[in-house]
């Protein structure tokens, strides 16, 4: 009689062994590299974080900032953003053994911490602001000419 390895261990076995592709997607997941791809379908995601679906989905209805694309079949396609967001939220779930609410307030923190990225719209103010300051400083000069105005 034989004596047959664990459940999980026969598990990995099989997923060791490359006969469904997971060992490239382990590699990425060791590396913390995500595909260089516009989106990723649930199952595509999934892989990357070593989860299953089930959970990627229960964790887009906790978090907020997750907000998959859908398409008119109704399938979820995330953005590379999406998964970045997903991939922090596994390492403070799974490797800082954080609770969902202290997930949502620890992100809430690393986002105040963050200088905010300057918009389009601060970016043409500020060169608003330029134009009108060197419109000043010529009216300033007109002024304080020994002629006047």
């Amino acid at each position: 009689m034989e004596s047959r390895p664990p459940l999980r261990q026969a598990a990995e076995d099989s997923h060791d062994s490359g006969a469904t592709g997971s060992s490239s997607v382990r590699k990425r997941i060791m590396e913390g590299s995500i595909p260089d791809k516009h989106y990723f379908r649930i199952g595509e995601v999934g892989k990357l974080l070593n989860v299953q679906p089930y959970v990627v989905r229960y964790w887009e209805s906790e978090f907020k900032s997750v907000r998959p694309v859908r398409t008119r079949s109704d399938q979820r396609l995330y953005r590379k953003k999406d998964v970045e967001e997903l991939m922090l939220i596994r390492k403070l779930l799974y490797e800082e053994n954080f609770t969902i609410h202290g997930a949502r307030k620890q992100l809430r923190k690393l986002r105040s911490e963050e200088p905010p990225a300057p918009s389009s719209t601060a970016v043409a103010q500020g060169s608003l602001l330029a134009e009108i300051e060197k419109g000043l400083l010529q009216i300033k000069e007109m002024i304080n000419r020994p002629g006047g105005p």
